[in-house]
């Protein structure tokens, strides 16, 4: 059981949780532009210095709505006999200074959790969740702020999910296409469209692979990313060279219309209980679409995407001490069967977001999550392949 102090600090999080959510539910008005953060929710501005090995950057890539990115670049893309220094320096990107040595790491695209309507993806704890994994992993990870419920509600963030999919795939050739211009007149080419929305982004065009990207979704994030998955499966060839090689989901937030045994045992369970979540679905989705087997929510109903066969590898990861973990488990059974590699971890004695709430990331099991995240991830970045193993 958890301890005393995470069970007092659960109660007030709920309360302030369900307060938000009823003050949404009274003032809730729809705007395609849309949020991407709460103002009662601390936020950290970006970096573009290397501290403490990662530097942040914040993008806005749609003209026409408030999608956002944060991006955390490794100070690992600079290699250790470079001449460049790289603590308290800001990092311009585009090509290194000639000489200097570096690498291409694989792309991460992350998705916060916070039930669709709250969180952020430059939150304190989302900062930090992201940098220990652009260490850990030694990828560049792409931190996604999508429009949150109800000003848009479903399937806005999950458009624009696979929105940012398609602009990375739109990057990586607007690279390919500056380096050829490059080559023939020795100068680089300003390349951009209307706004500058696809102008070249330079961490991701001199550092980044999107031939080894991996999802990672958090909460309603993991949703996201399934989605994400499955789209890009559906897509093929019509996003390369982005090559989604794996996902990540961190304690799913799947829902359905039969309760599971979780559900009816663990309905008011730390942090997040099963009606306040309730609420959040009903912000989330249209009046006239709220089903608890909705795609978005159930990701076994009839008739959702392509064959489970075809998705990515798959590390699910769940908690004791949740209400939703059987969806979870379920799911990634299924993703056996299906002969796809599934792994799933289970933490005892632990909470939804046990690895990414603020209060709870310098857990010993959070740290340890991380690790195990790092093993399973570089399985499937390695340029080589098979030197590592879960």
């Amino acid at each position: 059981m958890p301890s005393l102090s995470l069970q007092l600090q659960s109660l007030f999080f709920k309360y302030h949780l369900r307060h938000q959510l009823q003050t949404l539910t009274q003032t809730q008005t729809r705007d395609k532009f849309g949020t991407t953060s709460r103002p009662d929710h601390p936020s950290v501005p970006a970096n573009p210095t290397f501290q403490n090995g990662v530097a942040t950057k914040d993008l806005h890539i749609d003209p026409l709505s408030s999608l956002s990115l944060r991006i955390f670049l490794p100070e690992t893309v600079l290699l250790k006999d470079s001449a460049f220094e790289s603590s308290n320096v800001v990092y311009g990107g585009y090509t290194p200074p000639a000489g200097q040595r570096h690498r291409k790491l694989p792309i991460m695209l992350q998705f916060h959790g916070g039930g669709f309507v709250v969180g952020s993806n430059d939150t304190s704890c989302n900062d930090m969740f992201c940098r220990r994994m652009a260490k850990l992993c030694e990828v560049i990870v792409v931190a996604v702020g999508y429009r949150l419920a109800p000003e848009s509600p479903y399937p806005a963030a999950f458009e624009d999910g696979m929105a940012v999919l398609s602009w990375l795939a739109k990057q990586a050739n607007l690279a390919a296409v500056r380096r050829k211009g490059r080559g023939n007149s020795g100068n680089p080419q300003g390349i951009f469209d209307s706004f500058g929305s696809s102008m070249v982004e330079p961490w991701l065009a001199a550092h980044g692979e999107p031939s080894r990207c991996v999802l990672l979704g958090v909460s309603c994030g993991a949703n996201i990313a399934d989605f994400v998955a499955r789209k890009a499966v559906e897509a093929g060839s019509l996003l390369d060279p982005v090559k989604v090689v794996a996902q990540i989901l961190m304690y799913p937030f799947f829902i359905g219309s039969v309760p599971t045994k979780s559900e009816i045992k663990l309905a008011n369970s730390y942090f997040y209980d099963k009606a306040t979540c309730t609420m959040a679905w009903k912000l989330f989705l249209p009046e006239e679409e709220f089903d608890l087997d909705h795609p978005a929510g159930n990701p076994l109903v009839p008739g959702r995407g392509p064959p489970l066969k075809t998705m990515p590898p798959t590390l699910t990861i769940v908690a004791e001490h949740d209400w939703m973990r059987d969806r979870g488990i379920t799911y990634s059974e299924q993703l056996r069967k299906a002969n796809v590699d599934a792994p799933l971890l289970e933490y005892k004695n632990a909470v939804h977001e046990f690895a990414t709430l603020d209060v709870l990331l310098e857990t010993p099991q959070a740290q340890a999550c991380a690790d195990v995240i790092t093993i399973w991830v570089k399985k499937y970045i390695s340029l080589r392949g098979g030197e590592f193993s879960y």
